[in-house]
């Protein structure tokens, strides 16, 4: 629980802060050790519940810029402390506010720099809390957070490429559907009644759609209730079951307009963490084990798994690892094996990853030419269907006369 204390040094000026504690005897022990003399003492409930429930209010570019800032404040020589605080007035998120004071009173009672962001794994992943860890173990923390910030800011660049390229297909698949809906609830049984007014027996197709069309019109309201069922459910086992989600995601995977891209993000997100890991200081089993849980691939993970303890482990070298598995292309377990004898990884797979990066944009960019003409294809069958339906019974209607 996080409280704010108010209390007197012993020349008889007042202070004020933040403490982080299990109770107001942890608060009361920390002013006394300060020779602080308690004044006022109020638990902190907002807080505490922003740390609780913070994971929806910290996204990806929240935590460039916080990286960024503490970067450029401790490049300029500010008190670790006197950044945080200036962070912490800065920011106008409560999330990050609570997170930053997390941080400052986790400090205050002696605590390590990193503590803070390992107790919330949802937020900031092994990647990042090794790599703060590092930096602080070395010194040099201002480094860790560029190096850390401009990751991020390619982590995020590579996501809003990806989301970009796909805002079209998306739109156009939901208002077509939409118009389908519109079409079928509503025009094809209002023709369907027409037709039945007028006692003329349509052809089997167009009784077919129009059968179709009444049998929406009916129970759209139980059919939507259904779908959102369907989906609500899907939803919530992929993001409580993890063998749930792994079925999900093998089956996205060997979609085969998917797998190309899929592969390589994984391998682009192997290549910058694997690079940034190995340049903060960090052991190579160690750096290959935090890959393998941030890497976003169970093919991938489990391969550098097998590098890390059956390979690297048992007297194996970097590169002999990487080629007994089969999932990495050849370039890069050989630029892996060249680049270890060479002494300079890091910056062949900071390489590698820049080069995936295009590669993944390229490969997008096939994906979103393949589902534009795909989606029209399958809107014009249908809404062909829906045409041919009703001009066929009209044109034989009007043939008659």
């Amino acid at each position: 629980m996080r409280f704010h204390y108010i209390a007197s040094q012993p020349d008889g000026r007042i202070v004020e802060g933040e403490f982080e504690g299990q109770g107001t005897a942890e608060v009361l022990e920390f002013l006394a050790s300060r020779g602080l003399r308690p004044v006022s003492l109020k638990a902190i409930k907002s807080l505490q519940t922003g740390v609780r429930f913070f994971g929806a209010g910290i996204n990806l570019t929240d935590k460039v810029f916080m990286t960024k800032y503490l970067s450029l404040m401790l490049k300029v020589g500010t008190d670790l402390f006197r950044a945080i605080d200036i962070l912490i007035s800065d920011f106008d998120k409560p999330a990050l506010k609570s997170i930053l004071g997390e941080v400052k009173a986790n400090l205050e009672k002696g605590q390590p720099f990193y503590v803070t962001f390992a107790k919330h794994p949802n937020i900031f992943d092994q990647v990042f809390v090794n790599l703060v860890k590092a930096g602080e173990a070395s010194g040099n923390l201002d480094k860790i957070f560029e190096d850390l910030s401009n990751f991020l800011k390619k982590q995020q660049d590579l996501r809003s490429r990806i989301k970009s390229a796909l805002v079209y297909p998306i739109i156009l698949s939901s208002l077509s559907f939409i118009v389908l809906i519109l079409l079928v609830t509503y025009a094809l049984p209002q023709i369907a009644g027409v037709f039945e007014g007028s006692g003329f027996n349509p052809p089997v197709f167009s009784r077919l759609v129009f059968s179709i069309g009444k049998f929406f019109n009916a129970y759209i309201l139980y059919i939507f209730i259904l779908i959102a069922g369907i989906v609500g459910g899907n939803i919530y086992f992929f993001k409580t079951s993890a063998s749930f989600r792994m079925i999900i995601l093998r089956m996205i995977r060997r979609l085969p307009a998917i797998r190309d891209v899929v592969q390589k993000i994984a391998l682009q997100r192997f290549a910058a963490t694997f690079s940034s890991l190995i340049k903060a200081g960090l052991p190579i089993l160690d750096a290959i084990e935090i890959t393998a849980s941030a890497v976003g691939n169970e093919d991938f993970k489990n391969a550098l798994l097998r590098i890390s303890r059956e390979g690297i482990t048992r007297g194996l070298t970097i590169g002999e690892a990487f080629h007994r598995e089969p999932v990495f292309p050849r370039v890069v377990t050989n630029l892996i094996a060249i680049s270890e004898k060479a002494g300079h990884i890091e910056d062949v797979l900071a390489t590698l990853a820049g080069f995936y990066e295009s590669e993944i944009d390229n490969s997008i960019k096939t994906l979103v030419s393949f589902l534009e003409p795909a989606l029209l294809f399958f809107i014009g069958i249908a809404i062909g269907g829906i045409a041919l339906a009703i001009i066929v019974p009209i044109y034989q209607l009007v043939t008659k006369f």
